[in-house]
């Protein structure tokens, strides 16, 4: 099983000053415990699930940019950016420019959107959701053509591109992995069927929601055609080890029943990772014990 971060909160005790040391240092930390892949949010206000709008938020591909400098083997990727905040045309070259610099350590974490408040509060159109799964799927479509050979126009509902030029083309081969963030089963994971490397679930529901989730995904890949077992299968959860929390032993257990579910990539936010503690005991205890589930 392979362990994954995510840096869902910039509120931390140095405040604005500091901010940039303590994300190098939780970067630097994470790449030495031996975390596979380290992520932020893709969003410009603080959502409600984590604390109040006005709490600091970094722009995601700004921070993994800047993670990217101060690691030297773990992925970088967003989990995930809403389909309305970037052109795809953009996104795709964005990931790029992300995985030529990092020496092929991209993943490209996307999906619908959902966050009205803050498109409304800087000035990003938020269609109807019908319309963000559809501009989901012509995404899906650009950025694929984008990472291959093909340089011609895309003409769909919603976006229409002259020339799909990418160069350079991303050194990840084929190319970063795409993976597709959320759970509804009649959208989502037929998107992730159809288009995407891998697919991100809530480890929060437990591993019977996983594993429903999961025969959902398979249905879904065999009504298109798709090799089930391509889709790399990840989960977001949260470790909050101290005192009042979890030990060790509660994470390598709870790794143990989602790897059994299906998960193979679990990635765990830390309502304390700010102390750094919690991300080394990841790598002395944790991260060992489950590497070969």
């Amino acid at each position: 099983m392979r362990i994954g971060l995510q840096v869902p909160s910039f509120t931390w005790p140095d405040g604005t000053e500091g901010l940039g040391r303590k994300l190098a240092e939780i970067g630097r930390t994470a790449d030495e415990a031996g975390f596979d892949s380290l992520w932020v949010m893709d969003h410009f206000f603080q959502i409600e699930m984590v604390g109040e709008a006005e709490e600091p938020m970094l722009e995601g591909y700004s921070a993994l940019s800047y993670l990217a400098g101060v690691t030297k083997r773990v992925k970088l990727g967003t989990l995930v950016t809403g389909v309305q905040y970037r052109y795809p045309g953009i996104l795709a070259k964005t990931a790029t420019t992300l995985d030529v610099l990092s020496g092929g350590r991209a993943y490209l974490g996307i999906g619908a959107g959902w966050y009205e408040r803050e498109s409304a509060g800087l000035g990003v159109p938020f269609p109807t959701t019908s319309e963000r799964f559809e501009r989901l799927e012509e995404a899906l479509q650009i950025i694929r053509q984008m990472w291959s050979d093909k340089v011609a126009p895309y003409e769909g509902k919603h976006y229409r591109l002259a020339e799909t030029l990418n160069s350079p083309q991303p050194v990840s081969q084929p190319h970063p992995p795409i993976m597709i963030g959320g759970s509804g089963e009649k959208k989502t994971l037929r998107l992730v069927a159809q288009y995407a490397d891998a697919c991100n679930l809530f480890a929060y529901g437990g591993p019977e929601t996983i594993r429903h989730k999961l025969d959902v995904l398979r249905g879904h890949c065999e009504d298109v055609g798709r090799d089930y077992e391509e889709i790399e299968k990840t989960a977001l959860g949260t470790a909050n080890l101290s005192a009042d929390g979890m030990t060790a032993d509660d994470v390598i257990g709870h790794c143990r029943e989602l790897n059994g579910a299906g998960i193979q990539h679990l990635i765990f936010n830390m309502p304390n990772v700010h102390e750094i503690k919690p991300l080394e005991t990841f790598g002395e205890e944790i991260i060992p014990a489950v590497r070969g589930l």
